[in-house]
């Protein structure tokens, strides 16, 4: 009782029973469904999208989604604003407005406020007729499905498809950020889980969090904190923070079975090479890591104790837990988990172990596409994950802390090295750092006087009743 009490209140949501929930593999699983679904709603659509591409797969969906707006079908996409850079020409976003489908975009860069742009809708959700809900880490575009006749296998993503109480969380939490993006044209419904009957037995979570709020992060840590005997983990863009590592720590310490799972082959190399230097101390503890010899892997799951599992759109990175809007749900099924480790173990048969003080052996693996710009585009998702974690080995090794280890040189060196060009520049061409510096201190000197006069002129009285307050967004 009291862990199941400590659970609701980490992620911020309840535990809601009744539903019936499939597991989906790769783009071969996923797409069909989502398609089945579009092309059989009655009612409504509502996609959260981080990435949609105009390629095969994107056109695709496109034409699935624009058919469902001409026989009256209300739909609705929340396309990320920095998530499409690079992937679609203006022409498909009017083709698809055009089309009867309501698109908006959510965070587009915004002049005075110049770091907003850093936080991201990352969810990837399908609601169709308030009746089916998907919640998954895949994009929409054919690089997830591969290219078989180049030898390109699929991404390796996981998905589910939710029926039950829990989908009235799921069209609330799209709600949400659908208002984020815009004002409503029509009042938005709040739907209760009494509302939808139930659908199976499998009892579950829907954790929709928002910057700051952390919900997935306090999750993640509280159930390494209780598994008992296994907790096996999948991640495309790991950079734990020091006190997750540490957890996974103690758990394998304290005898549990902690498995991590990255991708071999990683589209943001840099991104890798900076988890990677934090695996030592895992693995000197206990935790086993392995590298994924096929495609890219872009999945986002957990399984613990054969009981309970996470999937969805939430990476093991500062970015996702603290900086974006993610979505994933949290099961309580003993089918479920079950169904989660065998999918585990047949990832690991196709995977290679990370030894101390082995060498391990280079393999040829298959290459993965990748479109133009997702790599910058990606970066700005997780870039915070690799500066906190940068920050945090300088800290350590310039204030005494903690014990620096052996992993962490390169980072101190490449900081090194960056300070000492850094003044070095600033010695013999000093206008090449200030008038960058100028430009930064003007550009948010001038936003923070805009937000301040607004925020001034709320606060006057208006027919003699004091407004309230005002957001600086």
């Amino acid at each position: 009782m009291v862990a199941a009490q400590a659970l609701s209140r980490a992620a911020g949501a309840p535990l809601v029973p009744g539903n019936g929930l499939r597991l989906l593999l790769d783009a071969t699983e996923n797409y069909p469904a989502w398609l089945e679904a579009i092309e059989g709603a009655t009612r409504s659509v509502a996609i959260e999208s981080y990435i949609l591409s105009e390629d095969e797969v994107g056109n695709r969906f496109a034409d699935t989604m624009i058919a469902a707006a001409k026989r009256g079908v209300r739909v609705r996409l929340l396309q990320d604003w920095l998530g499409a850079r690079g992937e679609a020409s203006r022409r498909f976003w009017t083709r698809l407005r055009q089309g009867d489908v309501d698109v908006r975009w959510f965070n587009p860069f915004r002049f005075d406020a110049p770091l907003a742009w850093l936080r991201r809708n990352h969810r990837k959700s399908l609601v169709i007729d308030h009746r089916i809900g998907f919640v998954t880490g895949l994009c929409i575009a054919a690089r997830w499905a591969g290219d078989p006749a180049r030898g390109i296998p699929v991404w390796r993503d996981t998905g589910v498809r939710v029926e039950g109480p829990a989908v009235a969380d799921l069209v609330n939490a799209f709600a949400r950020t659908w208002a984020e993006a815009g004002p409503e044209s029509e009042p938005e419904v709040v739907l209760r889980r009494e509302d939808i009957p139930a659908a199976g037995e499998v009892s579950m979570r829907v954790i929709a969090t928002e910057p700051a709020t952390t919900g997935t992060y306090r999750l993640d840590a509280l159930v390494a904190a209780l598994a008992r005997r296994t907790l096996w983990l999948t991640d495309a863009y790991f950079v734990g923070l020091p006190s997750y590592v540490q957890a996974l720590r103690a758990a394998a310490l304290d005898g549990v079975d902690v498995r991590l799972l990255i991708p071999g082959t990683s589209d943001l190399g840099f991104v890798k090479r900076l988890g990677a230097s934090g695996f030592r101390p895992l693995l000197e503890a206990g935790v086993r890591v392995f590298e994924w010899n096929g495609s890219m892997l872009h999945a986002k799951t957990a399984v613990a104790d054969g009981r309970w599992a996470r999937v969805g759109s939430t990476n093991l990175n500062v970015a996702s837990w603290m900086g974006n809007w993610e979505l994933d749900v949290a099961v309580e099924d003993e089918k479920f988990a079950s169904e989660m480790e065998r999918t585990y173990e047949e990832d690991l048969s196709n995977s290679t172990e990370l030894v101390l003080g082995l060498a391990r052996r280079r393999e040829r693996r298959p290459r993965f596409v990748s479109a133009a710009g997702s790599r910058a585009r990606e970066a700005s998702a997780v870039g915070t994950a690799g500066a906190i974690r940068v920050g945090a080995t300088l800290s350590a090794a310039l204030g005494g802390q903690r014990v620096v280890r052996p992993a962490e040189g390169g980072v101190l060196v490449l900081g090194g090295f960056a300070l000492v060009a850094f003044a070095v520049l600033a010695i013999l061409v000093p206008w090449i750092l200030a008038v960058p510096v100028a430009i930064a201190a003007v550009w948010l000197g001038v936003t923070l006087i805009v937000n301040g006069v607004r925020l001034r002129r709320a606060r006057r009285p208006v027919g003699g009743t004091p407004s309230g307050p005002v957001e600086s967004r």
